[in-house]
């Protein structure tokens, strides 16, 4: 092979500027390679933390749901408390005047004998 020949083929691949320009992608070639990786992590890890956002989202939405049931469950109680205590009452009533209740009708020796 003569030089004419060397030459037309370095001219044919881009000439000297193509010869720089492989030598750069040839010295260049480890730091793209870590900025490549440094590309795909840095997506990785916003990735993670919008799931991690996501997340906490749903677990507060949940937390609050369980507030709120817990909130029905303990009105609840407290309307079923207030019904015990008004049966309770009456049903106290109902002893006292059960008590009360005079068996003989009418006559001035009571049984059971009271002062009312």
């Amino acid at each position: 092979m003569e030089l004419t020949d060397t030459v037309t083929i370095i001219g044919g691949i881009g000439g000297i500027q193509g010869i720089i320009e492989a030598i750069k992608w040839w010295r260049g070639r480890k730091v793209q390679d870590r900025h490549d990786v440094a590309d795909v992590v840095a997506t990785e890890n916003e990735n993670d933390r919008r799931q991690v956002d996501w997340l906490e989202k749903r677990l507060a939405e949940r937390d609050a749901k369980i507030d709120r049931i817990y909130e029905e469950l303990r009105a609840e109680q407290n309307a079923r408390l207030e019904e015990i205590h008004r049966r309770h009452e009456v049903e106290l009533k109902l002893t006292d005047v059960e008590a009360k209740k005079c068996h003989k009708r009418g006559c001035t020796d009571r049984i059971p004998p009271s002062d009312y």
